[in-house]
């Protein structure tokens, strides 16, 4: 398998580091419009001659497609924000390789009823073209991350496995990370999580199809496991929501971050002051006016989240967990995956949130190759045996759990 890695960032680097631990791939070429992010990615992989650093605007889908031609690559992965999710995904597509992201298009919320009815969902403009990329013989794996990516997986190993019927599938996700010298430091990117926790989330229920409701709704407390503890978590707008429905059989499905009150009444804060929106505003600048997107401004100003990882304690922890029955008999299960930010450091170089991200689509790339994995068209990790994967998983040192609720 030959790869063209967009996106030199934080999950780009630590995939870069797990990838190199691996022998299913023949090469992956390393692109960011930071030529120096991606020769530092590939520098730190001590010689290791089956990486190649090269620039590439992400925006730029004839230049990407003609990367992905001259590298003769088989798979696109897109590790960039999700602004780039569609060039990307169409230079894929153009160039006639496979296409691997952790986040899907954008949606945008209903004019009129923003806090009730859908408008464009997420991943909507992209499964809008899975009849060409099935007629193409090609595949587009979409949401393939950790949240969504391992937390569809686990629903469609619980279907398979551990249920009959299944009432609820509900993604909590939640920390007890805490970074040094910060009082306000995301750990992922906050261009990403604006977007995700400003929108309206996404509700499904089988009898009324997708819905939304307002931000930051329906508050409660889940315990997560290994020593996090009980963590507020409220609706959330992700891909999940969309995706499971499609492929699992569920009554509801839902999703929920566990962010903390301090964290909302910032997100809060900054829709409040405007410095969410994503369309630019005009401001003096030193040569004259300047053009400048409110939102890159706030992820400006605020550390890198790769770089956080020597500052961050505790872990991080992504889940599913379902209600249904098994033979008759209720049962609730959580199944679920936690990295320790002292381990994924010591061991990879990289903070806790961006590894766990990250060792997903490697693990999916694999799966690819070895043709444990396979089909064609716009399919989400759900589309797939989840056994195999959660197999694969645990031989890369990252064991996953379960706990009966």
């Amino acid at each position: 398998m030959r790869v063209l890695l967009v996106g030199a960032g934080g999950v780009g680097t630590a995939l870069t580091r797990v990838a190199a631990r691996r022998a299913f791939f023949e090469t992956m070429v390393v692109a960011d419009h930071d030529p120096v992010r991606a020769e530092a990615a590939v520098a730190a992989l001590d010689g290791d001659g089956r990486f190649l650093a090269a620039r590439v605007d992400a925006g730029d889908e004839a230049a990407v497609a003609a990367l992905l031609a001259r590298h003769r690559c088989d798979m696109l992965v897109n590790a960039t924000d999700p602004r780039f999710v569609m060039p990307l995904f169409r230079a894929a597509r153009a160039a006639g390789t496979g296409y691997l992201d952790m986040a899907m298009s954008l949606s945008r919320p209903h004019a009129e009823r923003p806090y009730e009815e859908c408008g464009v969902k997420l991943g909507d403009e992209q499964f809008a073209e899975a009849a060409d990329w099935a007629g193409a013989g090609t595949l587009a794996l979409v949401g393939m991350g950790v949240e969504p990516g391992l937390s569809d997986v686990f629903a469609r190993y619980a279907a398979d496995e551990l249920f009959d019927e299944i009432e609820e599938i509900g993604v909590r996700d939640g920390a007890n990370l805490t970074v040094d010298g910060y009082d306000f430091a995301p750990s992922f990117s906050i261009w990403t999580t604006i977007e995700e926790c400003l929108n309206p989330p996404v509700v499904y229920e089988a009898d009324r199809g997708w819905f939304t409701t307002a931000p930051f709704s329906e508050p409660e407390v889940f315990e997560f496991p290994e020593g996090i503890g009980p963590v507020e978590c409220v609706n959330v707008e992700h891909e999940e929501v969309l995706l499971v429905p499609r492929w699992v059989d569920a009554r509801r499905v839902t999703f929920k971050y566990g962010l903390g009150e301090e964290f909302v009444r910032t997100l809060k804060t900054l829709h409040a002051l405007g410095l969410d929106r994503t369309d630019p505003v005009t401001v003096p600048g030193a040569s004259g006016p300047v053009s400048v997107s409110p939102r890159d401004v706030v992820a400006a100003c605020l550390p890198d989240p790769a770089t956080l990882g020597g500052r961050m304690r505790g872990k991080t922890c992504a889940g599913t967990w379902v209600r249904g029955v098994k033979d008759g008999a209720a049962r609730e299960v959580y199944l679920y995956h936690v990295v320790d930010n002292q381990w994924s450091m010591a061991e990879y170089g990289c903070q806790a949130v961006v590894w766990q991200t990250a060792v997903q689509p490697v693990v999916a790339l694999e799966l690819l190759a070895t043709g444990a994995w396979s089909g064609t068209g716009v399919r989400g990790p759900e589309a797939f045996p989840a056994r195999p994967f959660l197999d694969l998983l645990t031989e890369y040192g990252s064991p996953w759990g379960l706990r009966e609720q």
